[in-house]
């Protein structure tokens, strides 16, 4: 399969990532479960993990997520109970509240890193088919 590729606005690179979509054309999905990736991109044919250990940069991306989501948790819970419990069940509660997100958060951390990864440096061999 070939893929010729055409130039991508700011616009529809932040669309793809919201939904998820491959990073050299932006319409293949990434994910075929809720935490399980496709090998490849279903449009373009592009590889998605290039090389061994190529998500360990992701895991950048979902800690600064993940700071951003617990820290609006946190917020909303400080202010609503902070006149009734303690900052230890606050922090405890926040937890119970952050653990749902951590598949979303899986998700969108690896689509950011490929997206980011594309950006930077798109003409790495085996890109193009």
């Amino acid at each position: 399969m070939y893929y010729r590729p055409t130039k991508i606005s700011g616009r529809q690179r932040l669309r793809a990532i919201l939904h998820q979509r491959c990073p050299r054309c932006c319409q293949g999905g990434v994910f075929r479960g809720v935490v399980a990736m496709r090998e490849e991109c279903m449009v373009c044919g592009f590889h998605f993990g290039r090389e061994e250990g190529y998500f360990v940069g992701a895991m950048y991306a979902s800690y600064f997520l993940a700071l951003g989501v617990l820290g609006v948790i946190f917020g909303i819970l400080w202010l609503l109970l902070r006149s009734v419990w303690s900052i230890r069940w606050i922090m405890g509660l926040t937890v119970v509240f952050f653990l749902p997100c951590v598949p979303t958060i899986f998700r969108y951390s690896r689509v950011l890193w490929m997206h980011i990864d594309w950006m930077i440096d798109p003409d790495q061999p085996g890109n193009l088919n």
